[in-house]
């Protein structure tokens, strides 16, 4: 049983990440029209033919393994940008949790295209674990733009205009379901953070993921989430690269006077273990 649950556990990662095409050329659907208009009118001549016969027009895409494991670049074919060493790190604290009896949902705040949440449930699956939730909190829009008045760190930032950031929640559910892992452990806050996570009907958590990448999102998350984290739970953070996010996670943490040791994960994200 340990062994097939272990089996299925990396399965999950390598699909949510991309890894099982790693290294592999995949063909993917040609969706942005070239520049020029005569690659244009090739363009648009070349897909038509093939329309004709049943065809589609594709182009290639080729990853690999040394991206995935840093998830240092977009990878287009992914349900997930983290990679697969901050797949691993979440699965050592669902893992952990579980093993410690530590009480308590799973939330991810930024899921993009759901890969670390449908993971998450993957775990809960594996584990048998019935009377535990996973939360997925996004806008399902995208970004917010820029509040520097506010929140003077995110000043400049430009995110809220990459479209590829935009994923409807429709979306997300029906990646969900492509895994059999959309079911009634799975609830989603669809929103602005501001606008959603103090009111959230969360009791309390066990694994706190943050990935909203900005000053205004990680503060907001930290706000209202971390005081239903429970003892021996764990917070992680995707972004900490980011110069908006580090410092909200630097100033809740001093403010809060926090001083369990924040540790590394890859270049990216780092975590730490809630203690008092």
């Amino acid at each position: 049983m340990i062994e097939i649950r272990s089996l299925y556990l990396d399965l999950m990662k390598k699909a949510v990440s991309g890894a099982v095409y790693a290294e592999k050329p995949i063909g993917r659907l040609h969706q942005t029209l070239p520049a020029r208009r005569w690659q244009k009118s090739l363009y648009t001549s070349t897909r038509s033919t093939l329309e004709h016969y049943g065809l589609s027009l594709m182009r290639l895409y080729r990853s690999d393994l040394k991206i995935v494991a840093e998830g240092t670049h977009y990878n287009e074919v992914a349900f997930s940008m983290i990679g697969m060493k901050r797949l691993d790190n979440l699965q050592f604290c669902c893992e952990e949790v579980i093993r410690n009896r530590v009480p308590g949902d799973f939330i991810e705040t930024g899921v993009w295209r759901g890969g670390a949440v449908i993971f998450m449930r993957a775990v809960l699956k594996a584990y048998g674990i019935d009377d535990r939730t996973v939360w997925a909190a996004d806008s399902f829009c995208g970004l917010p733009p820029p509040n520097p008045a506010k929140y003077p760190a995110d000043r400049g930032d430009h995110l809220h205009t990459h479209d590829e950031l935009r994923v409807s929640l429709e979306d997300v559910k029906s990646n969900f379901s492509a895994f059999g892992l959309l079911d009634s452990q799975v609830m989603f806050l669809k929103g602005w953070f501001s606008e959603t996570l103090s009111t959230a009907p969360i009791a309390r958590l066990a694994v706190l993921r943050l990935d909203g990448d900005m000053y205004e999102s990680t503060m907001d998350a930290l706000t209202c989430l971390y005081p239903k984290l429970s003892r021996g739970g764990y917070v992680i953070i995707d972004d900490y690269a980011l110069p908006g996010c580090h410092k909200a996670v630097d100033d809740f943490r001093a403010r809060c006077a926090i001083k369990e040791e924040m540790k590394r994960i890859d270049w990216s994200g780092v975590y730490w273990q809630r203690a008092d």
